[in-house]
């Protein structure tokens, strides 16, 4: 299977890209993953509506630009429907059996994912109803394909 995260922004914190260097060194006994970050849209702080919509239109562009028509998207989203991490290792089992084998995992940028984006996403994944960074969002979720692929292999590290 070919997973790519893509993620809007650069990763600039030691530690989370410590954790996601685990994670994917990890995650090479199983699959092949490739991480690609565009570029965020700069803007002030205070934005009007109209504004946080080209925002996000620019940023949902640049992502995209990066999907191939094969591919199965799975958009990270507050809004999304939560798993429980077996489940989870079961639907990435089922898209594997099932001729899936390019998955993109989508992360937003801090206002979130563009319309488009969301419509183009075959599925989408909420890890909480709370509100993450998505630098962080980013490490989570790699080591959580990490565990749904030792689930999936009834290898020791789910408890």
């Amino acid at each position: 299977m070919q997973i790519t995260i893509i993620t809007v922004g650069k990763l600039k914190e030691k530690y989370l890209k410590q954790g996601i260097a685990e994670y994917t060194k990890r995650l090479g006994a199983y699959c092949s993953i490739q991480e690609i970050e565009v570029p965020d849209e700069k803007a002030p702080e205070q934005l009007s509506e109209a504004e946080m919509a080209q925002v996000k239109k620019k940023e949902g562009e640049r992502i995209l630009a990066k999907i191939g028509p094969d591919v199965h998207v799975l958009a990270l989203a507050i809004e999304g429907k939560q798993r429980t991490s077996e489940q989870f290792a079961k639907e990435l089992d089922q898209l594997a059996t099932y001729g899936k084998s390019k998955i993109a995992f989508v992360i937003g940028g801090s206002l979130g994912l563009a319309p488009e984006v969301m419509q183009r996403a075959n599925n989408t994944i909420s890890f909480s109803k709370m509100t993450f960074p998505h630098q962080l969002m980013k490490m989570i979720l790699c080591e959580q394909i990490y565990r749904a692929y030792r689930i999936n292999r009834n290898e020791p590290y789910h408890k």
